[in-house]
């Protein structure tokens, strides 16, 4: 009996001396502690989507022999969904991404000697796969603050079968483009966290024309590289050489 009454007072009395030795009760946050932050992980892993804005700069368009110098840009609103990985070092990260982006644009331009009354247009909605791998540097890193800059190389591919490019006005009908499927870009932007969520803001730069050869239904094949006829351009040729430029916005969240 005198047993089992020592053993009760002893559960009784260890709890409370092994509170007394911690400087804050079990179950409560130690405010003292410094807090981890996703940031401060190595590894982070992360969801975004959001808008794009697409912007053609166009090198050359040539209708008939004849080079269109006035083109009208007439943005459209695209979308995109992404996943990334960011590695973490200090106030540096790397960030591989893989995305789905739809970018859409259109264009307007008056054709030479044409018999038709509206401008000539043309809209693309181009479909692609995009993996960039962004550098970025942390101006700050605080708590659960951050606002960053980066810029890196960017991957594409096109996906043709998804992607459609519709001329309108033109004299010639059933007009079609066969765009590069691979192609490159050059990212650069900045980027806002507050605990785990962010806005991402950047623009990716063309490097390159995106535009392989455009057809027509009288079978003439315009390729890229200058069409001539004993040294002299062919007249029935249609050249649309263009990179494509865009602008994003995102809201993400990281894992």
């Amino acid at each position: 009996m005198h047993m089992r009454i020592a053993a009760y007072i002893c559960m009784c009395f260890f709890p409370t001396m092994l509170w007394g030795q911690l400087s804050y009760p079990p179950g409560t946050m130690d405010e003292s502690a410094p807090t981890k932050h996703h940031h401060n992980q190595r590894i982070n892993f992360g969801v975004k989507g959001g808008f794009t804005s697409s912007l053609f700069l166009v090198s050359d368009l040539v209708m008939d022999g004849v080079k269109i110098d006035e083109v009208q840009n007439n943005y459209k609103i695209g979308y995109f969904s992404s996943l990334f990985m960011r590695i973490n070092f200090g106030k540096h990260f790397i960030q591989p991404e893989v995305s789905y982006n739809v970018n859409r644009c259109n264009i307007t331009f008056e054709q030479p000697e044409s018999t038709e009354s509206n401008p000539a247009s043309i809209t693309s909605s181009i479909h692609s796969i995009d993996i960039p791998i962004i550098y970025g540097y942390n101006f700050i890193k605080e708590g659960p603050y951050s606002l960053a800059a980066f810029g890196g190389p960017k991957f594409r591919y096109i996906w043709n079968k998804k992607s459609e490019v519709t001329f309108e006005n033109f004299d010639r009908k059933d007009i079609h483009e066969e765009l590069y499927p691979l192609n490159a870009s050059f990212t650069l932007g900045v980027a806002v966290t507050i605990s785990r969520v962010f806005f991402d803001f950047r623009y990716d730069i063309g490097l390159h024309n995106i535009s392989k050869k455009i057809t027509y239904d009288n079978g003439t094949t315009n390729n890229n590289a200058e069409i001539t006829t004993d040294e002299t351009t062919t007249t029935d040729e249609i050249r649309f050489h263009r990179r494509d430029n865009v602008l994003s916005f995102s809201l993400g969240v990281f894992f």
